[in-house]
């Protein structure tokens, strides 16, 4: 069996002046990771390995459940492929993941994310919210195989409020 975390960054902040990848998070962009991040961590799921976009705003998020899952460092890689809006790419590298990885967890964004979901779970996810997290398990040995799995869970800040 195959498990992916899908992680979309956490609410980002359009006060500053910088290009799209730059853009920083706003305050209740990290107050929402924390929230999701420590519901998350209750699940007690193993990652094998994270997954980033290089996006400020993908990476903040990323680092801070780092941090409150206790993850090491050195299982993250940033991943330039993840920073993708419609999905194709984000597909692609999941299908080409490392078959020693059982458990991933993939930070990104929309709506390469919902797309994701509604592909590949079987809950139907009308807009993965900011700091929403969805969990889908996959009955495949090979992530080549990856198809129609299993929403085992989802975590959206708004549950959590």
């Amino acid at each position: 069996m195959k498990t992916i975390t899908l992680v979309r960054h956490a609410k980002s902040s359009w006060e500053y002046d910088v290009n799209d990848k730059e853009r920083p998070l706003k305050k209740r962009g990290f107050k929402d990771a924390n929230l999701v991040s420590m519901a998350f961590k209750k699940r007690g799921l193993e990652m094998d390995w994270v997954f980033s976009s290089p996006a400020n705003r993908a990476l903040s998020t990323c680092k801070i459940f780092i941090k409150n899952l206790n993850i090491y460092t050195d299982i993250l890689t940033i991943e330039e492929d993840l920073y993708d809006f419609g999905g194709e790419h984000v597909i692609n590298f999941i299908k080409n993941l490392d078959e020693n990885y059982q458990n991933v967890m993939i930070f990104g964004h929309n709506h390469a994310f919902t797309s994701i979901c509604n592909i590949f779970g079987d809950m139907f996810v009308d807009n993965l919210p900011t700091s929403g997290l969805v969990v889908i398990d996959f009955s495949i040995d090979s992530w080549k195989d990856v198809n129609k799995g299993k929403t085992r869970f989802t975590i959206f800040p708004r549950d959590l409020k």
